[in-house]
């Protein structure tokens, strides 16, 4: 099972008319919400700084762009930047993940001093204005945390990563994180070989939270698998193919900012086909579908 690039991918490139987003945009969030798509994407420009910009589309392919961040840093903590959103409606309410980068500095509301990079929250209600509410862990090298789309037990569900895996943690109001645990390893010898996280947010089906995760090897080959958790407990993994979903082959892909990179952050489902929107090689946005239910006994059936 693959992944089939979108013809017009890349979808989104560097604009070299605003400074901050001149020289890459990748690893975006897609949201579909009354009828459009929202687009928040990692910008850089000529600071080297990233930037959370914004674009809205009514077909996925072909966006509009708001000429300013909607996000930026404003905390010594993430004064080199704010890197990677990933956002998820819930409640009524948007949600977006995103990873501070920083030179360390006093946490909101925690108090405690950062070291480098963190992963935070932040809430929006319109999907342009966000306030910040928090890290889920501050003090380690954790990133690609994203928000469940659903309570599990009456709790908030995070992904996060600890070297060299994929974990979770839980919530009862989005600002104290706990039960931590570990639920998928690298598999030494094959394409995630290394390390792996998340990408999107799950996707909730009746047979279980259906993900799309990246990993790399010794090589350092960034590329897309899926893997399916169990709906009640999510720490608990039902199924994992050997086999990616999506691997650079395209120009763009391999070469660029970082080089042979996809990196999946986005996976909203339209008219039944997953849009997977990724960062090609940290440079530009790519967008590949797939249809859900084949994609989704692919992976109960390879799992």
């Amino acid at each position: 099972m693959k992944f089939r690039r979108h013809p017009a991918s890349p979808v989104l490139k560097p604009n070299p008319f605003n400074d901050w987003e001149a020289l890459n945009v990748f690893n975006p969030s897609v949201v579909v919400h009354d009828g459009l798509f929202h687009m928040h994407y990692r910008a850089q420009g000529t600071d080297y700084v990233s930037r959370i910009g914004y674009a809205v589309s009514t077909d996925g392919v072909t966006w509009n762009r708001l000429q300013r961040p909607v996000l930026e840093p404003q905390e010594e903590f993430e004064a080199r930047g704010v890197e990677d959103p990933r956002v998820t409606e819930l409640d009524g309410r948007f949600y977006m993940a995103y990873t501070a980068y920083g030179r360390g500095g006093a946490h909101p509301e925690v108090g405690q001093t950062a070291t480098g990079i963190t992963p935070m929250y932040a809430v929006s209600d319109n999907l342009i204005t966000w306030e910040r509410i928090g890290p889920v862990v501050v003090g380690e090298d954790n990133k690609d945390h994203a928000l469940f789309p659903a309570k599990v037990g009456g709790r908030y569900v995070t992904f996060h990563r600890r070297p060299p895996s994929i974990w979770l943690a839980f919530s009862t109001d989005m600002r104290s994180w706990g039960d931590h645990a570990e639920i998928m390893r690298p598999r030494p010898g094959n394409w995630d070989g290394k390390r792996i996280g998340a990408g999107g947010p799950p996707i909730r089906t009746d047979a279980g939270w259906l993900i799309v995760y990246h990993g790399y090897d010794e090589s350092h080959v960034y590329k897309m698998g899926t893997a399916l958790l169990d709906l009640e407990d999510p720490r608990k993994v039902l199924k994992r193919p050997k086999e990616p979903v999506l691997e650079p082959q395209e120009t763009w892909e391999m070469k660029g900012d970082v080089p042979n990179v996809v990196f999946g952050t986005a996976n909203p489902v339209v008219d039944g086909q997953v849009y997977l929107y990724y960062g090609g090689a940290d440079r530009v946005i790519g967008l590949a579908t797939a249809p859900l239910q084949e994609l989704l006994e692919w992976t109960i059936a390879e799992g």
